[in-house]
């Protein structure tokens, strides 16, 4: 008599390898994926593609979620919107187009710099689509009271949007995105070969023009989406040494009627990736339970 084994409790997790593609929102997106259990989706900034969050993906799908790291529209191997938006507005509904071409109702959004943009748009459009909210390294935008020091640490926000923006970005290979990540996380020893992922990302036709296009966007006024109270459980993620001080996080309180938490941990603006091990412990702890 043959006795079969028993049925496994959960579907195994295997690593992310080659991306694989969806349509939402009009655009072909690539994307990793690992894990099985509720949808948490990744979105990843400026410089950065979705390799950010290679160290941080397994962990988070072992305990017990399915994981999805997009590459955001324009970067390489995701396609060049033929709309050429790159608006708050429209990056929120990528954020929650790609929610439903990936099967599911809801999701768990965690956006770091640009991705943060994102999710607080998506969040704000459609609440009831977002189980939970994580930002890093961005405060809610509405929240935001330039000063001088803090225009002055964003002034790529004004040289990116300069007609030889990008024959200033690949000059050197890329010796600018090496600077714009040093700057804004000033603490941090950045290994070799650390951007690597973006440069190469960068080197495909149109790309680098693409990203840019982020900055291109942008207006003196807040999109619409980021000018209205959040109404989903939120969590932003603040470096101690990061060029935004912590306490930006703490003024934008008021902002948030369903719960809100200022996580302090070590490092600048790319946290995740400089400690990503403390980083991805407070992760899991204000991700919960999967179930």
């Amino acid at each position: 008599m043959r006795i079969d084994a028993p049925a496994p409790t959960a579907l195994p997790v295997s690593p992310a390898s080659t991306p694989s593609f969806v349509v939402a929102n009009g655009v072909r997106f690539a994307f990793f994926e690992e894990g099985r259990g509720p949808l948490v989706l990744m979105v990843h900034g400026f410089p950065d593609t979705a390799h950010t969050w290679d160290e941080v993906r397994p962990a988070v799908a072992a305990a017990g979620f399915r994981v999805v790291t997009p590459f955001t529209r324009g970067y390489a191997p995701t396609a060049i919107p033929a709309d050429g938006a790159y608006d708050g507005d429209t990056l929120g509904r990528d954020v929650l187009a790609l929610i439903r071409a990936l099967g599911e109702s809801r999701a768990i959004l965690v956006g770091h710099d640009w991705g943060a943009s994102a999710v607080y748009s998506a969040a704000s459009l459609e609440p009831e689509t977002v189980a939970k909210l994580v930002t890093i390294g961005v405060p809610y935008p509405a929240s935001i009271r330039p000063t001088p020091r803090t225009l002055w640490s964003v002034r790529h926000f004004f040289s990116l949007r300069l007609r030889g923006a990008e024959a200033m970005a690949r000059a050197n290979d890329f010796a600018h995105i090496d600077e714009l990540v040093q700057r804004w996380s000033p603490a941090w020893r950045v290994p070799p070969g650390e951007t690597d992922a973006v440069k190469r990302a960068f080197r495909e036709p149109g790309c680098l023009d693409a990203a840019l296009g982020y900055y291109r966007g942008l207006r003196l006024q807040l999109p619409p989406s980021q000018r209205k109270r959040i109404r989903v459980p939120t969590v932003s993620f603040a470096g101690l040494n990061d060029v935004v001080a912590p306490e930006a996080y703490d003024r934008a309180a008021s902002w948030f009627t369903a719960g809100y938490e200022v996580v302090r941990v070590p490092g600048g603006h790319f946290m995740h990736r400089e400690h990503p091990a403390h980083f991805t412990r407070e992760l899991l702890r204000v991700l919960g339970s999967p179930r």
